[in-house]
């Protein structure tokens, strides 16, 4: 809630938390566009290794938020606890930028990154939200353009770190050209906190109930003795894939059992709502299975099997970085969030917007689509090699799917789950899609490239074969999504009967982007 009324316009108090937002994903997508490759070439991991290293970090990323948002809300405040989201983010990029071989440290840097993601997630979005609030008409549009701050940012960083790598590697040594690249995701977010600093009285009026409080260093000190525990508990959860495993599959039994109590003893009246929401929730833990195939197979697949000249009639354009393929993602997603947009409103202005289960059966129609270009492009390869226009589809196809599916994730949490249940449920919601990222980790394992294995005919094939299965399992996820569409218009029938006489939810956006307005 605002805390007084605004001394300054909502544009520039959305401007400051649109500016550290920017930075802070371009500190992350500078992180993860290097993050798999690091461990295989830098520190000797096997594929495999990387892939589920990767997966089980991923995970905890997804599932830190639900504690941050809490601590946002009720111990030390939603602007508090950004800031200091920012500050241990940027410490463990900088961690990253020790020129040492010792995974160890790796771990730890990688649950600092965790603990540091879980306080600054949600509490950014949150102050997005508490600036435009009791605004409707304006906080769709504010999200959109929140967005896209997700997106410019890691465009520029999936650009920059892998070239910041091979040029300094070139010049002083393959091991600070690494740790080199790290570090300018830290000097990104020192940018970030600085420019925060000088902008952060627009936002002195928009906090939680404890940002309104004085600072009480007692409990911020607790909250971050927690939060030192949780960075080890994170490392011990990294370098053991046993221990992962164990701790990724108990959580989605404990989140499958809370869906069913919560069904179970809620009120007749809310069980629509919550039945609809499981099963959404279910096809979005599938699409991030896909999702994570992308810092994982695709992009080692950039790395072997992609001929990295874009040319057009014959004519060379450029050269990419196979790194900086994953930033297409970003790319089309930027491109196409506009269109969908206009698409939503103009059929929403003559009583045609599809349903949210609609979108998300053409969500996966398109990701199922994106994963065969990848086979098709396999049939041009030249020795071992497919073009890199192949790559554009195949991913301009996937991240139409993402939009319409990842997109409309949370937003289907508010629309079908009761309010005493809302802030409990998105923290369930993000768990889960943690748990799918670390399924997709696994899913990638299958196009293991063996030891010794150079012959890039042979790789191809290992690659394109995955990628075909996960075409047809999105062609199963599409008809599956078609199959349930009748029970899901007669499930948010019944709900919006029972809800006819509440107000209306405000629209709520989800990580990955605090996307498309639904």
């Amino acid at each position: 809630m605002a805390i007084q009324n605004p001394p300054v316009s909502q544009t520039r108090s959305f401007s400051t938390v649109f500016l550290i937002e920017m930075w802070e994903r371009f500190g992350f997508y500078g992180m993860q566009v290097l993050m798999v490759t690091y461990m295989m070439k830098k520190l000797g991991f096997v594929d495999t290794h990387a892939n589920l290293v990767w997966g089980a970090a991923a995970a905890l990323i997804y599932a830190t938020p639900a504690i941050g948002g809490w601590v946002g809300d009720k111990l030390i405040g939603t602007r508090r606890t950004m800031l200091t989201g920012a500050v241990v983010l940027g410490l463990g990029y900088a961690m990253l930028w020790i020129p040492t071989d010792n995974p160890y440290l790796l771990y730890c840097a990688l649950g600092v990154i965790i603990v540091g993601n879980g306080f600054f997630k949600p509490n950014a979005g949150n102050l997005v939200r508490k600036i435009y609030e009791g605004d409707d008409t304006r906080i769709d549009s504010a999200f959109t353009i929140y967005y896209m701050a997700v997106n410019v940012g890691s465009m520029i960083s999936m650009t920059l770190t892998p070239w910041v790598r091979d040029y300094v590697g070139e010049r002083y040594g393959d091991a600070w050209g690494w740790h080199t690249a790290f570090g300018i995701c830290a000097i990104g977010l020192l940018l970030g906190l600085v420019n925060y600093t000088l902008m952060s009285r627009t936002l002195r009026h928009i906090g939680s109930a404890p940002d309104r409080k004085p600072f009480d260093l007692t409990r911020f000190g607790l909250v971050m003795l927690a939060a030192v525990g949780m960075v080890f508990v994170s490392a011990f959860i990294l370098q053991s894939q046993t221990v992962a495993r164990i701790c990724v599959y108990a959580a989605g039994v404990v989140i499958l059992g809370i869906f069913i109590h919560l069904i179970r003893s809620s009120e007749r009246s809310e069980r629509a709502g919550l039945v609809a929401a499981l099963v959404l929730t279910v096809q979005t833990i599938f699409f991030f299975i896909f999702y994570q195939q992308m810092s994982t197979s695709l992009n080692l697949f950039a790395q072997k099997n992609v001929n990295l000249d874009f040319s057009v009639f014959g004519m060379h354009l450029f050269t990419w970085i196979p790194e900086q393929y994953q930033n297409l993602n970003a790319i089309w997603i930027v491109l196409l969030s506009p269109v969908l947009v206009f698409l939503y409103n103009s059929l929403g202005r003559i009583g045609k917007d599809p349903s949210v289960a609609a979108k998300f059966a053409w969500g996966f129609a398109a990701v199922a689509a994106g994963f065969f270009m990848y086979g098709v492009g396999a049939h041009w390869a030249v020795a071992g090699q497919v073009s890199s226009w192949t790559m554009v589809w195949g991913y301009g196809f996937y991240s139409l799917g993402e939009l319409l599916v990842s997109g409309l994730g949370l937003a289907m949490i508010a629309r079908y789950v009761p309010a005493r249940m809302g802030g409990f449920m998105m923290g369930a919601y993000y768990v889960a899609s943690g748990i799918s990222q670390y399924l997709g980790s696994v899913v990638a394992n299958f196009a293991h490239i063996p030891e010794g294995l150079s012959d890039p005919v042979q790789s191809l094939q290992i690659y394109t074969s995955l990628f075909t299965k996960l075409g047809w399992v999105g062609v199963g996820c599409t008809a599956i999504a078609v199959a349930v569409l009748p029970l899901m218009k007669k499930l948010s029938n019944s709900h919006a009967e029972h809800a006819a006489a509440a107000d209306p939810l405000p629209p709520v956006r989800s990580e990955e982007g605090w996307e498309l307005p639904g």
